[in-house]
């Protein structure tokens, strides 16, 4: 096999992330727009590579009020900072679990992330076009991207916690001209 070219189908795909609310449980949201593209090669993972793009101001949270306070400039000031992008550096493992590292900008401020990446196969879809899936998971401290805002709880602890999980379901169609 070779490096074959794959664009994100959004339709089918989710990013998703959780953080701690309050010491005691967990807030969950997405990001409903975003796009990419990427290059896999299964028999030489190494070679492949990818390039993410997240759309701020498609936060959602269950919570409108929530989710306008995370576009505030508290947090990801999507006014003026209006994507997150992620773009590989290397891709390492084989197999199914592969680690995929690369630079995750988030309000103008770029950090290393690893990404850990299971390829959960191919296949052709009815229409004839080629597939591929992936999950991903990795966790940041929201603090390193300057998402600092907080508020000290009366029982102890802080109101939104530092760590988020994040979490990526992929499905995507081998690029036409790839064909």
């Amino acid at each position: 096999m070779s490096l074959t070219n794959f664009t994100i189908d959004a339709g089918h795909s989710s990013v998703g992330f959780s953080v701690r609310h309050m010491v005691v449980a967990k807030t969950r949201g997405r990001f409903t727009k975003f796009s990419g593209t990427f290059g896999f090669d299964p028999e030489n993972p190494q070679a492949s590579h990818v390039a993410v793009t997240i759309d701020v101001a498609s936060i959602e949270t269950h919570d409108a009020q929530r989710d306008g306070h995370l576009k505030s400039p508290d947090f990801f000031d999507a006014e003026n900072h209006k994507e997150i992008t992620f773009k590989s550096k290397r891709v390492e493992g084989k197999g199914s679990d592969l680690k995929v590292i690369g630079d995750l900008t988030i309000r103008g401020t770029t950090h290393e992330v690893t990404l850990d990446v299971e390829y959960a196969g191919g296949g052709k879809d009815p229409w004839g076009n080629e597939r591929a899936g992936f999950s991903a998971k990795t966790s940041v401290n929201r603090k390193d991207y300057g998402l600092t805002w907080n508020a000290a709880l009366e029982t102890g602890g802080v109101l939104v916690g530092e760590k988020v999980e994040i979490e990526i379901d992929v499905e995507a169609i081998k690029d036409k001209a790839a064909a």
